[in-house]
């Protein structure tokens, strides 16, 4: 499929380039976590919450609403699935990486998702771009054979385990707090997951 750049007007429904933080201190801390040989996300890690990125995300991308830093990195060529938040979330590229992203209003009444919508952008080293609260992502694409390292961003407590059970209308996407999932029936998604991706398991090779 077409990969584009997260700079691309294309971009600009789903998000914008971060601008007026120096996310050097992040894209080094990156270096120092973990890549797998399939995917690992870890929402909130020290080592990156310790750098002065944390307060300056904190204190300007969400007006002093609690926040926390963790990563999503591995090796992956699939999208698997779609999630969103109620939220903005911002990913930080610790190396070059891929981004499958689509629009939550393509979303049916039934809650299925045709993946022919899906585009694809290149998301550079030391690029932080903000994921609007309607795009719909999930984990990374590799850019190269070496796999990726991405910062993700989200306000605090996202994506931990839920307290609550949810099972209906929307209520049954919720699969972690602030997270609704769906998912493709090829991506080994756990049981119980909701299964509404219609078409391809998009792969970028």
């Amino acid at each position: 499929m077409e990969i584009k750049k997260v700079t691309d007007a294309a971009f600009k429904k789903y998000g914008k380039v971060v601008q007026g933080i120096d996310f050097g201190p992040l894209v080094d801390a990156l270096q120092n976590t973990p890549l797998p040989d399939d995917v690992a996300y870890e929402p909130s890690v020290d080592v990156l919450e310790s750098t002065p990125v944390f307060e300056a995300l904190q204190t300007k991308t969400y007006g002093e609403l609690p926040i926390q830093i963790g990563y999503c990195n591995g090796h992956n060529y699939l999208l698997n699935a779609l999630e969103y938040h109620r939220s903005s979330e911002i990913n930080v590229g610790g190396t070059d990486a891929i981004l499958l992203v689509g629009l939550q209003s393509d979303i049916t009444d039934d809650f299925t998702y045709d993946t022919s919508l899906v585009e694809a952008f290149f998301l550079p080293k030391g690029c932080a771009v903000e994921l609007y609260a309607t795009t719909l992502h999930y984990a990374p694409c590799s850019a190269h054979d070496d796999g990726f390292r991405v910062a993700i961003v989200l306000p605090k407590d996202t994506n931990l385990p839920l307290d609550k059970e949810h099972d209906v209308w929307e209520d049954k996407l919720i699969t972690a707090k602030n997270k609704w999932l769906i998912g493709h029936e090829e991506g080994g998604l756990p049981e119980g997951s909701h299964i509404g991706l219609i078409g391809k398991n998009i792969s970028i090779k």
